[in-house]
C-alpha cells in the first residue's frame, strides 16, 4: 500500500469545506458592518465580530461548530434587517 502524500496536518475535505463556510461567513460579516452609517458603531461591530471569530478559532467539536455558524448566521441576518430598516 503506497504511503498518503498529505500532511499529517491536512485537513478532510468535510473540515475544509466547514473552513470554507466560516471564512465566507466572516468575510460577509464585515462586508455588512461596512454599511453601518457611525463610525464608532462599525469599530465596535468589527471588534467584537473578531473576537468572536477569534475566541471560537479552535473548536473542533462538529455539533458546536455548526451551532456557532448558525448563531453567525442568525447575528448577521438581524445586521443586514436592520440596516434596511434604517435604510426605507
Amino acid at each position: 500500500m503506497a504511503a498518503s502524500r498529505l500532511p499529517p496536518a491536512a485537513l478532510s475535505l468535510k473540515q475544509f469545506l466547514g473552513r470554507q463556510k466560516v471564512l465566507q461567513l466572516y468575510r460577509s460579516m464585515l462586508r455588512t458592518i461596512r454599511q453601518v452609517p457611525k463610525e464608532e458603531d462599525r469599530r465596535y461591530l468589527r471588534s467584537w465580530a473578531r473576537e468572536e471569530f477569534k475566541r471560537n478559532k479552535g473548536a473542533t467539536d462538529p455539533d458546536a461548530v455548526r451551532m456557532m455558524i448558525t448563531q453567525a448566521n442568525m447575528h448577521l441576518q438581524d445586521l443586514q434587517k436592520t440596516l434596511a430598516l434604517a435604510g426605507s
